[in-house]
């Protein structure tokens, strides 16, 4: 059975490919950066604006949508894409890092996790066919088995221990799954050992998922290892199948990690630091509440053709923010995503005309030279 992927280009210096992503609402470029929606949503963002900027697919989570509002509303209203008002494709995360993450007193065994809710405290279970079932409720385009998330430093042993029982939970995920129009990726675990990434990477491959994520990473180890691993799993994962890197992507790492045959990002960075005050901009982040906007008449981006850009001044956006104005919150992540959009472009347009290697050196020249600028 063929991947639902097709490269259509590829660098001759570099690892990188462009390609479409066929998925039930669509298809979609790639390399693609992803929006995060938790909730069903976009913090601060009307989907039309989100269509309106490129985005084609978003994400959800399947933890917090069981939670609030529950997938039988969400059913019952037609699907996540019918509830939201989104016309595009939808990728939703299995929730396994949010029960690890925000249960305390999460319980693991060899079918499931045992875990109360942090909204109320109510005892929950999850297994990998109830996590599909959720998934096949909300209508996901793209569908994560469930996983278990082990520290990236775990021993060898308890690394392996982990990473079969995600295997084990995959399997019986593939064997779930009754709507098969709705994609369902594998995910790779393993940490920094190579040798359980491989053997992962193999069984995965095996089992033919529709595309591999490559999970475990961004989360507490050096930027300088992610990349080595993420170059390691290039050579191993099926070269025709898409790439997932979950959970990464500052504007370094993805430049640096298409590179190394990424085709699909997401990460919570653009819309959470906007609301925080941090702009992103082709010669680095800059924090708009700093009193040196303040007479500052012109354009965060020179070219950036998001709202906050073509109406709207530094100093604007520094008075919304410092009186702490809604609409700070909304222009600034509209701006941060256009910013991410046009960056993907960019990625894609380097790819298609051969020149990967080149362009991914002088944008992160210009970015690092600039970064100082968000101090």
């Amino acid at each position: 059975m063929p991947y639902p992927f097709t490269v259509t280009h590829e660098s001759t210096d570099t690892r990188a490919r462009c390609g479409v992503l066929r998925t039930h609402h669509g298809e979609i470029e790639t390399p693609v950066f992803m929006p995060v929606g938790t909730q069903g949503t976009v913090k601060g963002v009307l989907p039309r604006d989100l269509a309106a900027l490129g985005y084609r697919l978003i994400l959800g989570n399947t933890y917090h949508l069981h939670l609030r509002p529950g997938e039988e509303l969400v059913r019952a209203a037609g699907g996540l894409h019918r509830f939201a008002g989104w016309g595009g494709a939808i990728l939703t995360d299995s929730g396994g890092y949010q029960v690890f993450s925000l249960s305390h007193l999460a319980k693991l065994d060899a079918d499931g996790v045992t875990f109360r809710s942090h909204v109320d405290g109510a005892k929950l279970r999850f297994t990998p066919e109830i996590v599909v079932g959720i998934q096949e409720a909300l209508g996901s385009d793209i569908m994560m088995p469930l996983d278990e998330c082990p520290d990236v430093h775990a021993e060898t042993a308890a690394m392996e221990r982990s990473v079969r029982r995600t295997l084990a939970w995959e399997e019986r995920a593939l064997a779930a799954r009754t709507r098969p129009e709705l994609l369902l990726y594998g995910i790779n675990q393993g940490g920094l050992d190579r040798t359980i990434r491989r053997w992962h990477a193999e069984a995965l491959a095996a089992l033919r998922f529709d595309g591999i994520s490559i999970g475990g990473l961004s989360v507490g180890e050096k930027n300088d290892e992610m990349y080595e691993m993420v170059g390691f799993l290039d050579g191993v994962l099926p070269r025709e199948a898409p790439r997932y890197l979950m959970g990464v992507g500052t504007p370094i790492d993805l430049v640096l990690c298409v590179a190394r045959g990424v085709d699909q990002f997401d990460c919570v960075l653009p819309t959470r630091t906007a609301r925080f005050g941090t702009l992103f901009t082709s010669d680095g982040p800059v924090n708009i509440k700093n009193a040196r906007f303040r007479e500052d008449f012109g354009p965060v981006e020179p070219g950036c053709p998001c709202p906050a850009c073509t109406t709207m001044s530094r100093a604007y956006l520094r008075h919304l923010f410092v009186a702490g104005e809604v609409l700070s919150a909304v222009l600034n992540t509209l701006h941060n995503l256009a910013f991410y959009a046009q960056l993907m472009e960019k990625i894609r347009a380097a790819i298609r005309e051969d020149r990967y290697a080149a362009f991914a050196k002088a944008y992160l020249d210009r970015y690092r030279r600039g970064t100082k600028g968000g101090e």
